[in-house]
C-alpha cells in the first residue's frame, strides 16, 4: 500500500504557516509509510520525542486502479471512494526540515500520523469538487474545509 499526500494545498493554511507562497507552482507531494495509517477507531498516542504535534483535517481519496501519468480528464476513473482523515504533523520538526531543505517524511510520516474514517463511494456525491468536511473535538467544531478550496484538484 502507498500513501501519497498533497502538501500546501490550501491557500489559507499556507498563510497560517507564514509561508511566502500562498500557491506553489506544482503540488507538493510527499509519502507516508503504511505504518502511518491509523484506522478502525484505534487511539492516537502523541509521540513525546517529536515536539509539538498539530493536526489538519483532510479529504482522503481511495485509488482503485493502477496507472501512471493519467490525463486529468481520466482521473475520475482511478478513484472510487472518499473519506475524511487527520494528518498529524510534528510542526517544529517540519519547520526545521523546510529551512534546511530536507524532506518531510519524519515529521509527517511517523507511526499512526494518518487517521482515516470509513470510505464512502464517490457516486453518492453530486460533486466531489464541492464537498464540505469538518473536524469536531469534544463536540466543538475546530476545523472546516471544502474541496472547492483546494489549490490542486
Amino acid at each position: 500500500m502507498k500513501i501519497f499526500a498533497i502538501g500546501m494545498n490550501y491557500a489559507e493554511h499556507n498563510k497560517s504557516l507564514h509561508d511566502t507562497l500562498s500557491k506553489p507552482e506544482r503540488p507538493v507531494i510527499f509519502t507516508k509509510a503504511d505504518s502511518a495509517l491509523l484506522k478502525d477507531g484505534k487511539p492516537f498516542f502523541i509521540p513525546d520525542h517529536l515536539g509539538r504535534i498539530e493536526y489538519e483535517t483532510e479529504l482522503v481519496v481511495r485509488i482503485c486502479r493502477l496507472g501512471k501519468t493519467i490525463p486529468q480528464r481520466f482521473a475520475h476513473r482511478y478513484y472510487d471512494a472518499v473519506t475524511v482523515g487527520i494528518d498529524f504533523t510534528a510542526r517544529d520538526l517540519q519547520r526545521q526540515f523546510r529551512e534546511e531543505g530536507k524532506p518531510w517524511e519524519l515529521c509527517k510520516g511517523f507511526d499512526s500520523s494518518a487517521a482515516i474514517g470509513d470510505f464512502v463511494p464517490v457516486d453518492r456525491f453530486k460533486d466531489i469538487q464541492n464537498l464540505n468536511f469538518h473536524l469536531d473535538i469534544d463536540g466543538k467544531t475546530v476545523q472546516r474545509g471544502n474541496t472547492a478550496d483546494m489549490l490542486f484538484k
